[in-house]
């Protein structure tokens, strides 16, 4: 279960000396605030899924895209894997402010338990409480669970934002997944990457190069 934070940047809500942020979107290949460290490993009692519109990063207002939020599971033991990274006490101030403004559009501050995976013999392995930013399902650009990943596709393929295309979003979520965690599924995400694959052919090649280089299981 997690616990509502309010966005308030000048509240550190971790009782430790430093903060762990969680990423599962586009925080997994490229976290754009300063980290002492950042490790592999998963949340539980979670699924990620594309119900949430984007108008500024992917999307404009008029052309909204779909970005990731997460969804409370039926499962308590459902996984979500992505990337966890540490904060040092003296920088934590300024990230959430950073991630409070970039995570604006519908956004809330969560905590939850952060599970390190695979064990690492250089770097923590113990659970340890970390935030991440869940879209409110009142928020005004949730889109819900009533569209088809087609639906959720054809919005894609025509959106673009500040942060670039669409597209571009789900092929590096996608590759960072398989390289990160080779054999775990994620249903959601790879059949709307394959959706996406027969209308854009080729495209994901060019959009994943520049991820490939960057991404290591161990910070």
């Amino acid at each position: 279960m997690s616990n509502k934070l309010p966005l308030n940047c000048d509240i550190v809500p971790l009782d430790e000396e430093v903060t762990w942020i969680f990423g599962y979107g586009s925080l997994v290949w490229k976290a754009d605030f300063p980290y002492e460290e950042k490790r592999t490993g998963y949340i539980k009692g979670y699924i990620r899924r594309f119900f949430q519109n984007s108008i500024d990063h992917r999307g404009t207002h008029e052309k909204p895209g779909r970005v990731v939020t997460l969804i409370h599971s039926n499962d308590p033991e459902s996984r979500v894997w992505g990337m966890g990274y540490r904060i040092a006490r003296s920088n934590t101030i300024d990230v959430l402010k950073h991630l409070d403004h970039r995570e604006k559009n519908g956004y809330e501050r969560n905590q939850v338990k952060f599970y390190p995976h695979p064990p690492s013999e250089t770097q923590t392995n113990e659970p340890k409480d970390i935030l991440l930013y869940v879209a409110t399902q009142a928020n005004p650009s949730f889109a819900g669970q009533q569209d088809s990943l087609d639906q959720i596709a054809m919005q894609i393929l025509g959106a673009i934002g500040e942060s670039g295309k669409n597209v571009e979003y789900v092929y590096q979520l996608a590759e960072s997944m398989r390289q990160l965690y080779p054999g775990e599924d994620d249903d959601h995400l790879f059949e709307l990457e394959r959706i996406l694959k027969t209308h854009n052919p080729g495209a994901a090649n060019v959009a994943c190069d520049g991820s490939r280089s960057k991404l290591s299981k161990e910070g």
